[in-house]
């Protein structure tokens, strides 16, 4: 898995409710125009759609996830990135994971931590 990765001064907490808001994804996602999750619930085996800045719409399953720390995601059936926020000093380190032949989604994902660090630095601590 290659990844991207950036100190963020702000609590893990901020930093893992903005990775879990489907309404907060268009804000940080560049390839994200719109989420929704069965039940509207995102956890553990999720299911929803994902609506990409193209307009198209694709299913999503949650493969992996850990409460607090990180969340990972198939697309159309096809493992993608990985979230991962990570305690560190007196902030959190927020990291992108992207498989091998996704090497040209890795500039994507720097956009989003950048975008996160952003939308964390703004919110109420």
């Amino acid at each position: 898995m290659l990844t991207v990765d950036r100190y963020v001064d702000a609590p893990p907490e901020v930093v893992w409710d903005i990775l879990v808001d489907l309404e907060a994804w268009p804000k940080w996602g560049p390839s994200v125009a719109g989420a929704t999750a069965d039940g509207g619930v995102f956890s553990a085996g999720a299911r929803g759609n994902v609506r990409t800045a193209v307009g198209v719409s694709l299913p999503f399953t949650v493969t992996d996830f850990e409460p607090g720390r990180r969340w990972a995601w198939a697309v159309a059936g096809v493992a993608a990135t990985t979230h991962e926020v990570t305690a560190e000093g007196s902030g959190c380190r927020v990291r992108f994971g992207v498989p091998w032949w996704a090497t040209a989604y890795l500039p994507v994902c720097a956009v989003a931590v950048g975008r996160i660090e952003r939308l964390a630095l703004a919110s109420p601590k």
